[in-house]
């Protein structure tokens, strides 16, 4: 059987795919895997070692039609879900199962505050694409897998062996993220030494929080690494405090307690962190009562409210208490 499954972005869209092609591949015999994605997440799953082949696009289908149509695949599983991926079905002409986004359900959620949202991970929703397979959650994490050659040696920041803390300090949208005096806040009273997670784009937040809180065991290592590179520090990490990004996905492979931020995202929308046998091992800090929550199912470059409430408002100290324990 051949089988390819698509999901175009974002890092942790992708990274929730993971349980399916693991259940996909150990759980069906004689199974090929392919995957179609954006090239910008090639590092995402390029390791991943159920997957056969990774099919790559740089900004339409166009690029690789040709080729996806010579496979000739038992199956499309569609883990998106849009129109770009309706078109490629249409253009493969091959059997399919698409995953239930669940629009209507999102809209009321965010517009109207009604949530009928079932009380369902996104990962357990996916797998309804492939349960005609037979194929079931097999009740593990996400996969990450970290070659030897990209696992970061931290022995220069004197953390080799030692217990630290990682912070991800960025995000895609501004009203995911902490800003920097709720930052300076926490990290002040983080009583391990902290490594500050980020890309290029947070390299000038990590320098600032840096000098605002004057401590020499805080390390800004933002745009330092490659996302390979990145996953690798928080997998060496003791804990990990995120907002809800796709740093957060990753971290929720490994064997690290999570401290999570929620902004103007809400858990019920089923993206937390998928630790479906250990949930004491992560936790979901997000700010009560607000009635503009949420204002979006992805986000904004600034709130539309003007006041921020849902980060600015966030119990510093419950926080820190919770990374102390």
């Amino acid at each position: 059987m051949k089988i390819l499954v698509v999901r175009f972005s974002s890092i942790g869209d992708i990274v929730l795919t993971t349980p399916v092609l693991r259940a996909l591949k150990t759980q069906l015999e004689n199974v090929e895997i392919h995957y179609l994605t954006k090239r910008s997440f090639k590092p995402v799953i390029e390791n991943n070692p159920h997957i056969d082949m990774v099919h790559l696009i740089d900004s339409s289908i166009k690029e690789v039609i040709s080729d996806l149509k010579s496979e000739k695949y038992d199956w499309v599983i569609d883990l998106h879900n849009n129109i770009r991926t309706k078109s490629l079905k249409i253009k493969l002409g091959r059997p399919s199962k698409k995953f239930p986004k669940l629009h209507w359900k999102k809209w009321k959620l965010v517009k109207f505050k009604k949530d009928d949202m079932p009380d369902v991970h996104v990962v357990d929703r996916y797998f309804e694409t492939v349960a005609h397979l037979g194929v079931k959650p097999d009740q593990e994490v996400c996969d990450f897998p970290i070659p030897a050659s990209e696992a970061v040696n931290l022995e220069k920041n004197n953390l080799e062996g030692e217990k630290f803390c990682s912070v991800v300090i960025g995000a895609k949208f501004k009203t995911k993220q902490l800003p920097i005096e709720k930052l300076k806040e926490i990290i002040q009273g983080i009583k391990l030494p902290v490594i500050l997670i980020g890309g290029p784009e947070d390299t000038v937040l990590g320098d600032q929080l840096c000098e605002a809180v004057q401590r020499e065991d805080v390390f800004n290592l933002c745009g330092k690494h490659s996302i390979v590179g990145s996953a690798s520090i928080l997998q060496q990490s003791a804990k990990v405090v995120t907002n809800d990004t796709g740093m957060m996905h990753i971290a929720s492979c490994f064997d690290v307690e999570i401290i999570s931020i929620w902004g103007n995202t809400v858990p019920s929308l089923g993206m937390y962190a998928y630790r479906p046998k250990n949930k004491s091992s992560y936790s979901l800090h997000e700010v009560a009562g607000l009635n503009c929550r949420p204002c979006s199912k992805i986000g904004f470059a600034e709130c539309p409210k003007g006041h921020f409430d849902c980060m600015q408002k966030q119990n510093s100290e419950e926080i820190v208490s919770r990374i102390n324990s």
